[in-house]
């Protein structure tokens, strides 16, 4: 598969029903149409598999918070002109968040905890809220409302390394799934005039902090063995960050997956755990995003793959296509024996066209299954697949199970 982006998401994903938008609904605030629906929810299933898998405790949480929240963040006083303005409840201040960590900070928080718990991993793919300015809205790539697959270990520093190093090999792992290949990774790093740990900075924590987190992220990137380069200017208010870059079919660059550790939010909200020597101890915070935003890697999966997705991600997975209207009761019986597999299945009914002009319609289906009087009267099918290649008949169930175990994302042969 050609890995790098030769199609225009925004072109192509309206041409193939996936989403769009509206002037009433506003600028940067795409909607899902059911295809483009379907590839989300398979996408949100397979990152809930792999985060349950890899030990993540999958959690939710409001889109709004107090004012006084980002305060303690640091959001407000650092990244507010990427935020909306608060709306009024009363006598309190509301804001729609642009990150989840705070949220996620105070559930550790909540709770108690042993050295012995941790690392904590927690992951939520929520909704957050960015005020961009129209210029940069296009697509799907630059939004202001977001579902992020966003994560947060919580750890002691003896296991920051380790833990930033599996969040990189399941980000590899999640792209390799997806047929992403990644243009390069960059180590964000503040500013070299930075004033680390003067108030007026646009960065908070202290400087020996940022080089201890910056000196861990350099670590991990070294010991995989990934070639990076080093970015000043481009870290997170609150810590280094690796980032993990994409090109689209413009030649733009952007970052899709990240991971980055913050000694900063735990200080502000004075989290804890009890060590094993009996006393409290903070914890660091490593936040990792395996394929960032939802609306980015949707659009960058259009491109990527120009419609034809892998087929446990494709909207439509499997096509019947009954060759007359006597094959029709037939088709039927196929495709809901499809569904109960939890298959995403269409037929492409015999007064929509010639049998080879419904083939072409639906070239894009991982998978086609003609019925002709044979087929009905075997209780067979023989499957096509996208390239043309046409598998021997089978029984409609085994068929439809050797579709089902290859349309699984988290299968490996």
């Amino acid at each position: 598969m050609n890995n790098q982006a030769r199609f225009d998401h925004r072109k192509l994903g309206r041409e193939l029903g996936l989403f769009d938008s509206d002037p009433l609904i506003g600028a940067g605030l795409p909607y899902w149409l059911p295809a483009g629906a379907a590839i989300r929810q398979a996408l949100e299933r397979y990152i809930a598999d792999v985060e349950r898998r890899a030990g993540y405790q999958q959690v939710y949480s409001p889109v709004l918070g107090k004012r006084e929240l980002y305060e303690i963040s640091g959001h407000w006083s650092k990244y507010s002109e990427d935020m909306y303005p608060p709306m009024s409840i009363g006598d309190e201040e509301v804001v729609l968040r642009p990150s989840l960590c705070p949220h996620h900070a105070l559930m550790y928080r909540s709770r108690s905890h042993s050295y012995r718990e941790l690392p904590l991993r927690m992951s939520e793919l929520g909704g957050q809220y960015r005020s961009e300015l129209s210029g940069v809205l296009g697509g799907l790539t630059r939004v202001r409302a977001m579902q992020l697959n966003d994560g947060h270990i919580f750890c002691m520093l003896e296991q920051v390394a380790d833990e930033a190093l599996a969040a990189l090999e399941l980000i590899k792992q999640a792209h390799s799934d997806l047929g992403i290949s990644a243009s390069g990774y960059v180590l964000s790093l503040p500013a070299e005039d930075a004033n680390l740990g003067d108030p007026s900075s646009k960065y908070v924590g202290d400087a020996e902090s940022w080089a201890l987190a910056a000196d861990l992220l350099r670590d991990v990137l070294d010991k995989s063995g990934l070639e990076y380069s080093e970015e000043p200017g481009e870290a997170a208010f609150y810590g280094p960050k690796i980032d993990i870059q994409i090109v689209d079919s413009a030649g733009r660059e952007s970052t899709l997956s990240t991971i980055q550790v913050d000694f900063h939010q735990p200080e502000a909200f004075g989290l804890e755990y009890i060590g094993a020597d009996g006393n409290k101890h903070r914890p660091v915070m490593v936040h990792r995003a395996i394929v960032g935003s939802i609306e980015r890697a949707v659009a960058h999966l259009i491109e990527v793959h120009g419609g034809a997705f892998p087929g446990w991600l494709a909207p439509v997975q499997l096509v019947v296509l009954p060759i007359s209207d006597d094959e029709e009761q037939a088709a039927e019986q196929v495709a809901r024996r499809a569904r109960d597999r939890g298959l995403r299945v269409e037929i492409a009914h015999a007064d929509e066209g010639s049998l080879g002009a419904r083939i072409r319609e639906n070239r894009l289906a991982p998978y086609q299954a003609v019925i002709g009087a044979r087929e009905a009267a075997a209780g067979a099918i023989a499957l096509r697949l996208r390239d043309g290649q046409q598998l021997p008949p089978a029984p409609i169930g085994e068929a439809l199970d050797r579709l089902a175990a290859e349309c699984d994302p988290l299968r490996r042969d």
